[in-house]
């Protein structure tokens, strides 16, 4: 197999979903352009307008008329966040502030994921929660007069930083978040874009109190996440290169391109530049010949969703790829882990599961069988990308699931492979 050809990957899921929150906080119009018009991004833009937004149809190119922080009211119906849990956390911190009653609700996967690390430190700055035993959804939130708070996360997550940020944004209160380990901060750069009084730091952020935020145009880059897959269909192929255009390159996101490239592929940065607050470069990417990874818990912030992807072209390193510290993939769409491992014995790989991570062994070529993804968008892609590879023969249970975050990923696949 060979590649060829130049690919724009669809926008960025984290920041799609920032982009129409905070546009619908901000007091004036926002632009949105090349926004991610998958599963999860709607589900933000429906659970918003559920809540009184006016958030038009999901285009290339719209407008979003914010009307404040303090314009969101009480639902006619439960929020429906699908399978999205971005949407449900961030979220959940938007409802905390607002004197409202509001109840969550997901797929039958979301409503398995943990929710208690994010209604943990709402409830510590004053709001109502209520869970099930089990710690998902349904969550029901009874907002109110929230007040400052300094949490400290147990565990890094971006999204339960960025849901005590957009909490304090509504409320009008100040907040500081310290993490173990740095995460994503789309959620700061666009509040900073916007111009709000935040301070980032070694260990964490701060937000200062302010009474409203700025309409800002936003142009979101190419997810990382997404243009991960070609970047490592290019690394595993016979020849040949690949182009990503416009990919955001955001430090904190770049975790697996910098992996790939000390596994021996050839990954360049060109035309690099600042877009909206945001790092942009054009990836380009050319096979090597691989071998086998470490990656350890400081890497994982990194690369968490790209670690199922990692596994799979383990199989076609040198050597014994170990992945240790992502206990986070047990909570995942699907139990990252165990499912990562199964499928890949299942297709004849030699594959150990470890309690926070995995073994993969290669090199191991002309692997068959049938994929079992749970549902679950990252399994199908990254083993879709293993089924292109030479000798392999690769079958996906459910190709549709892809929808999630990257709806024309097959179609992507097909053109720039020979």
């Amino acid at each position: 197999m060979n590649v060829a050809g130049t690919l724009r990957v669809p926008g960025d899921k984290s920041i799609s979903h920032r982009a129409l929150i905070l546009s619908a906080l901000a007091k004036g119009e926002s632009r949105v352009k090349g926004i991610l018009e998958s599963a999860d991004v709607h589900s933000t833009a429906s659970v918003l307008r559920t809540l009184g937004a006016s958030i038009p149809t999901l285009s290339p190119d719209f407008v979003i008329d914010g009307r404040g922080v303090g314009s969101l009211g009480n639902p006619a119906s439960a929020l429906d966040c699908g399978n999205s849990g971005t949407t449900t956390r961030l979220m959940a911190g938007v409802v905390a502030a607002r004197p409202i009653e509001a109840t969550f609700v997901g797929d039958s996967s979301l409503s398995r994921r943990p929710m208690r690390r994010v209604a943990r430190p709402l409830e510590a700055m004053g709001a109502r929660i209520a869970l099930p035993q089990h710690g998902g959804l349904p969550m029901t939130i009874c907002g109110s007069d929230l007040h400052d708070v300094i949490w400290q996360s147990e565990v890094a997550s971006a999204q339960v930083k960025s849901a005590i940020l957009l909490a304090a944004l509504t409320a009008g209160v100040a907040a500081e978040v310290i993490e173990p380990h740095a995460t994503r901060d789309h959620t700061e750069r666009m509040l900073i874009a916007r111009g709000a009084p935040l301070v980032t730091h070694d260990t964490g952020v701060r937000l200062d109190e302010l009474a409203y935020v700025e309409p800002l145009d936003v142009d979101v880059p190419g997810d990382p996440s997404s243009a991960a897959f070609f970047a490592g269909l290019a690394a595993i192929a016979e020849g040949g290169s690949l182009r990503l255009e416009r990919v955001c390159v955001n430090e904190t996101r770049i975790g697996f391109l910098e992996q790939l490239e000390r596994m021996g592929a050839s990954v360049t940065q060109v035309d690099a530049r600042l877009d909206g607050g945001e790092p942009v470069a054009d990836i380009l990417v050319e096979p090597g010949e691989l071998l086998a990874a470490t990656v350890t818990a400081d890497d994982v912030p990194a690369m968490v969703d790209e670690l199922p992807l990692l596994a799979c072209l383990a199989t076609r390193a040198n050597g014994e790829t170990r992945i240790t510290g992502a206990n986070e993939l047990r909570v995942k769409e699907s139990d990252r882990i165990a499912a990562v491992v199964a499928n890949l014995r299942a297709i004849g790989a030699e594959a150990e599961e470890l309690p926070d991570g995995m073994i993969v062994r290669g090199p191991t070529a002309g692997l068959r069988g049938r994929i079992t993804t749970h549902g679950d968008h990252r399994l199908a892609m990254a083993f879709g990308i293993l089924g292109a590879a030479a000798g392999n023969e690769i079958e996906i249970d459910d190709r549709d699931c892809v929808a999630v975050s990257y709806p024309r990923f097959w179609d992507d696949l097909a053109s720039v492979t020979r």
